[in-house]
């Protein structure tokens, strides 16, 4: 059996009972409040750098009062605890300060990815009752008509080069002037106040008083079908997952890490932004991903965490750059969801030895990691996500849900202090999702004697051909072994005779394949009903929505 306590020191742990019955394993030396990992770098760490982005750098005292100017600003424009406020902003400081701005004013922080179109925002804003939503510039024209967003009162509006300096933060931090109509950028023909994010400045604010139960942010999960829901992370959820991260990965103020996910998503916000606050490390951002720029990047400013996706790692390893550039100081490379294939996990052990490649599985109905793998055996068990976070609690269940023997697959039902209690104003939602304490993950997986979890598959992603069950993952880990594919696919086509026939999709920028190539490679490795019958490739990235999840129903046609 695999255990963490053979692999690092825990903290010391109790059982409690929370969100109403749920009786869970918690860290009893833990963050109260999102706010208060802020509060405390800052004590500890305040001429520390906290962000770098382009050429701005703040420190943690800068940040702080950044802090304080944006959450005076928003009380001053009627922002009060307990309302939501929608976050339409990139990655860029600014998203930073306004999320710990809202942190410290008790109300609740709404990150919508910025590839999300007029018609999802007003769905959200709308959806969680929003009062306000801060977004960047470039984004002004997909903003609802008011009609459709009956409760938003507040625009605040970020320039698109808004250029913020350490100094200016700490000056402005202390400015009681009042808001003023002439900050708004442009005239409104409704209720709607749009002010300018450089003008936000009022009387200092106390920190708000919130129970660690509190909802801190409201994440939209984006659904394949039908409209997203809003998963309620608490101050409790997310004060877990970043011990979670900082125990098992060997996190400090020393580290320095990569944010190239958006910063919306539950890995950014989760596994990046709030960890890096929470242990005093430094986190630089980047504004858009570039395989090239990044590993420039990842050189010049010593970068030693990230988290991304196999796809990002992949670009990496075709940049020529990659090999020859001093990146000794990388020390973490995390991973979510599938497993790596394993030539780019040998091909990243050849070129950087010194990074240790960390598989982790979670959600955003988990607050991130559910699983993690132990450092240093994620090349020994390459086909596994690793084991339950010290907390977490998995269980593989079948249809009628009961457990299954050790080793047999069901469906992963996940329990522990870091799962959301809920869907925002959605009680029939969080009634399907969640069953005794567990959130219900809708993934195939089994758990072996070792402990080490292994995903198999979307429970409605399963292609069944002939009666055979085939796994969409293990034919698209098939395919990622291929030299040159970044992105790979595999949906069930209808067929009238077998009921589904399997079809792949593959994304290789710059490399041609031939299709009987590719069965060839996949009949070598596979059984022979699990080899692609029809293989479509591409120039392009598969398709995705606005959170980054690969859209199988429009390759099923």
């Amino acid at each position: 059996m695999i255990d963490w306590q053979h692999h690092v020191p825990l903290p010391a742990m109790r059982t409690e009972t929370h969100f109403g019955n749920r009786v869970l394993r918690c860290f009893v030396d833990r963050p109260l409040s999102f706010y208060a990992m802020l509060a405390r770098a800052v004590s500890l760490y305040p001429d520390q750098e906290a962000l770098v982005c382009n050429q701005q750098r703040w420190t943690y005292r800068a940040l702080n009062n950044e802090v304080d100017r944006v959450a005076a600003g928003m009380v001053a424009h009627g922002i009060s605890a307990g309302e939501r406020v929608v976050m339409f902003v990139g990655n860029r400081p600014e998203f930073v300060a306004v999320l710990f701005a809202l942190q410290k004013i008790g109300a609740i922080a709404v990150p919508v990815g910025t590839r999300e179109q007029g018609p999802g925002l007003a769905y959200i804003l709308q959806q969680c009752g929003a009062a306000a939503i801060v977004l960047d510039e470039s984004l002004l024209s997909r903003l609802p008509e008011p009609a459709a967003v009956s409760a938003l009162r507040l625009g605040i509006v970020i320039a698109d080069d808004q250029q913020l300096k350490s100094t200016t933060a700490s000056a402005s931090s202390t400015s009681s002037s009042s808001p003023t109509s002439s900050s708004s950028p442009r005239a409104t023909p409704n209720s709607l106040q749009l002010v300018t994010y450089e003008t936000l400045q009022g009387q200092p604010h106390a920190v708000a008083n919130v129970d660690e139960e509190d909802c801190a942010c409201i994440l939209y999960t984006s659904g394949t079908t039908g409209n997203p829901k809003g998963a309620m992370l608490t101050h409790f959820n997310i004060a877990h997952s970043v011990i979670h991260f900082a125990v098992t990965l060997k996190l400090d103020n020393q580290d320095r890490a990569v944010l190239a996910v958006p910063a919306s998503h539950v890995t950014g916000l989760v596994a990046l932004i709030a960890l890096m606050v929470h242990v005093g490390g430094a986190l630089v951002i980047v504004p858009e991903f570039k395989a090239a720029s990044l590993v420039d990047l990842l050189a010049r400013e010593r970068i030693s965490y990230s988290v991304m996706v196999p796809a990002m790692y992949q670009l990496c390893l075709l940049q020529p750059a990659f090999f020859t550039t001093d990146l000794r100081s990388w020390r973490v490379g995390g991973y979510g969801g599938a497993p790596m294939p394993v030539p780019t996990v040998q091909a990243l052990a050849k070129a950087l030895p010194e990074l240790t490649l960390v598989n982790c599985y979670g959600s955003t109905e988990t607050c991130s990691p559910s699983t993690i793998m132990p450092l240093g055996l994620s090349a020994i068990h390459h086909d596994s996500v690793g084991i339950a976070a010290p907390c977490a609690d998995i269980r593989v269940m079948n249809e009628n849900g009961e457990p299954v023997a050790t080793g047999e697959s069901g469906e992963l039902w996940i329990g522990g202090p870091m799962v959301v209690p809920g869907y925002w104003d959605n009680p029939e939602a969080t009634a399907r999702g969640f069953t005794d304490g567990c959130w219900r993950s809708g993934d195939v997986g089994s758990i072996d004697g070792l402990g080490l979890v292994r995903i198999f598959d979307r429970i409605k992603d399963m292609i069944n051909r002939g009666g055979f069950k085939i796994y969409s993952v293990e034919v698209e880990n098939t395919l990622m072994a291929l030299q040159g594919v970044v992105e790979a696919a595999v949906v069930g086509h209808p067929c009238p005779v077998l009921g589904e026939r399997v079809h792949a999709y593959v994304y290789a920028p710059n490399h041609a394949l031939d299709a009987d190539a590719v069965r060839r490679h996949c009949a070598e490795r596979l059984a022979d009903y699990k080899v692609p019958e029809e293989i479509f490739f591409g120039d392009t990235p598969l398709p995705r929505n606005p959170n980054g999840k690969l859209l199988k129903r429009s390759l099923r046609g």
